[in-house]
Formats: structure tokens, C-alpha cells, sequence
């Protein structure tokens, strides 16, 4: 079985980050978003194709040093096709019934039920919902008692949303979907799913977690939701005079030089954080250097960035590469 990853966009709301790597690539909990969802992927997966423009070479160059268990196949999008068009892109690589994921997101559904799901209602395609306070961002699904969906609507104004629970990224679909895509730049949510609903097109509700990393606070969010209540410290990191206090996690190879860690914070391996220095709700990448009595605050520091003494940085993604 295939399943196609759709990983477009430029990560605007992630820069400077992802001027230095795309979106797919930024490590969370030390691994790429990419293999987040590659690795969540059921076992009979046994290709993964990637429609990719956006620092195509990045990716190629990590999928080389770091080949994962199944086949990756990366195609070339030279030019934006939304999520619909990124699928029709890539028809040729499908042979049967498929899978289509959200590369950012990262989520508790169990796609392995969520085929069940797909394969036991028999429609043309099934879609993961989740419930949300406001869904005027998102694609909103009505559902009838047997979690058929009735309607769809497309990032409806608050006031005028018939359901509170929205798309959640995650597709099962039959092969004569692609019927229904046309050439060019085509939004999945917008034109192909309304012209799914006469055939058949259920709606799988889950709970647990399911946030999209596409923003500061939402990357944060997802370090946060997978440390869980405690995280994990490495003893050695840990000097005297450090304070943890947690949720935190500190990775091999860090060096806590008498600093204070507060909650939800991420300390990658060979980060030093210097004396008197204080870091909260932050992700602080590998090879980063916070000096002394330094604050920190809501940020994610870039590997190999450099923080003075004395600094404040509050609500921020700093990084060493500035500009494409």
C-alpha cells in the first residue's frame, strides 16, 4: 500500500527556522516531523511518496544519511498544487487504495484503526476529525449516525460553522478518487471532497492530542504534549547548582552549567546552558550556546546559534541564518 505525505508550503510562520531547513525537517524530541508521521504510518505502508519542492536537496540529503525502514520516494513539485493537486501530482506512483497524511502534524489517531475504519464503512474515502472550540481555521465535517459525512465546509466563519469537528489531515482513500482531481492547483478540502460526499465519504473521531507545527507556540505544543508529565533528564547534563524543574527533558551530552530549566522546556544534546542562566517553555537545538544569565522565554535557539550573556528572549525563534 502507498501513502502520500503532502509536506508543501515554505514554513513562513517558522522562519527564520526553516530558512535554514524545511518544515519536514525540523527535529521534535530529536526527530524530524517527517518521520513522525512516516513512523506512524501502518506496517502494510510499504512506500511513502513525497511531493517536494521546498529545499528538495535537504531532504534528499537526510534520507540518505538516514534511511528510514520503508521506501521513501521523493517527486518533484516545481511549482505549488495545493493539497489536492500535490496528490494528483504523484498519480503515478499509486496502484491501489491509499493513504494521504498532513507531514506536520502530530497526532495520537491509530491509523492502523483508522484503515479498519475505512475498510469496514466502504465508502470511496474516510477522514480523521478532531473537536475543536473554534473551527473557523479548518475544514468542518457534519456527520450522520453511521459517521457518514453529510457536509463539508471549508474554513466556515465562526458564527456560521454547522459542527466543531474539522479535518485532522489524515486520508484514507480508494484509487478512483484521483478521478476526481483535476490538473493544476487543486484544494482537496475545497473541490475534491464536496464531489465525494454522493459517493460515500466517512468522518473517524478521535481524542488523545493533535496539533499542527506550523507556528512557534504549536511546535512548542508538540514538545510539550510528548514529554509528557515528567520528561526525562540526563544525569551527567546536570552540573551543581542546576535547577530542574519539571516537564523538561535534557539530552545526552547537554551541559546544564548551574542554570535553572523550567517546565516544557527541550535541551538538545552538546546544547550548553550557561551559569544563572534561566530557560522556560522553550526548545533549545544541539550545538546552541545560552550564555550566562541569560532568560528565556516561549523561544526555540536554532542549533549552532550563539546567545550572549545578560540576554532576554521572549516569544522568539532565533536562528543563524536570517535570509534565503
Amino acid at each position: 500500500m502507498k501513502a502520500v505525505l503532502l509536506v508543501g508550503g515554505l514554513g513562513t510562520r517558522l522562519r527564520p527556522l526553516t530558512y535554514r531547513i524545511p518544515k519536514p525537517l525540523v527535529p521534535v524530541m530529536g526527530k524530524p516531523l517527517i518521520m513522525h508521521a512516516v513512523d506512524s504510518l501502518p506496517d502494510e505502508v510499504d512506500e511513502v511518496i513525497i511531493p517536494v519542492g521546498y529545499k528538495k536537496e535537504a531532504m534528499q540529503d537526510y534520507l540518505e544519511k538516514n534511511r528510514p525502514k520503508r521506501k521513501i520516494t521523493l517527486v518533484d513539485e516545481p511549482e505549488p498544487l495545493g493539497t489536492g493537486g500535490a496528490v494528483k501530482n504523484v498519480e503515478e506512483y499509486i496502484d491501489g487504495p491509499f493513504m494521504v497524511l498532513n507531514g506536520d502534524m502530530i497526532s495520537s489517531l491509530d491509523l492502523n484503526g483508522f484503515l479498519r475504519f475505512h475498510r469496514e464503512k466502504g465508502g470511496i474515502a474516510s477522514i480523521s476529525l478532531w473537536q475543536v472550540e473554534d473551527p473557523s481555521p479548518f475544514g468542518v465535517a457534519l456527520l450522520d449516525e453511521d459517521n457518514r459525512i453529510t457536509r463539508f465546509q471549508e474554513k466556515p466563519k465562526r458564527e456560521d460553522a454547522f459542527s466543531d469537528w474539522i479535518n485532522a489531515g489524515a486520508y484514507a482513500l480508494e484509487y478512483e478518487v484521483l478521478d476526481h482531481i483535476g490538473e493544476g492547483f487543486v484544494s482537496m478540502e475545497r473541490e475534491v471532497f464536496p464531489k465525494l460526499l454522493d459517493h460515500g465519504m466517512y468522518g473517524l473521531k478521535f481524542d488523545g492530542h493533535w496539533i499542527d507545527c506550523g507556528t512557534r507556540e504549536n511546535l512548542l505544543g508538540a514538545f510539550n504534549i510528548l514529554m509528557g508529565t515528567t520528561g526525562s533528564v540526563s544525569p551527567e547534563a546536570v552540573t551543581e547548582g542546576a535547577v530542574i524543574n519539571h516537564p523538561v527533558v535534557v539530552e545526552k551530552g547537554a551541559v546544564i552549567a548551574g542554570a535553572t530549566i523550567g517546565p516544557d522546556s527541550y535541551i538538545s544534546e552538546r546544547a550548553v546552558v550557561g551559569p544563572l542562566s534561566d530557560v522556560q517553555g522553550s526548545v533549545i537545538y544541539c550545538d546552541a550556546r545560552i550564555g550566562s544569565k541569560s532568560k528565556i522565554r516561549g523561544s526555540i535557539i536554532d542549533e549552532g546559534v550563539t546567545i550572549p550573556d545578560g540576554a532576554e528572549i521572549v516569544s522568539k525563534i532565533i536562528s543563524h541564518v536570517t535570509e534565503e
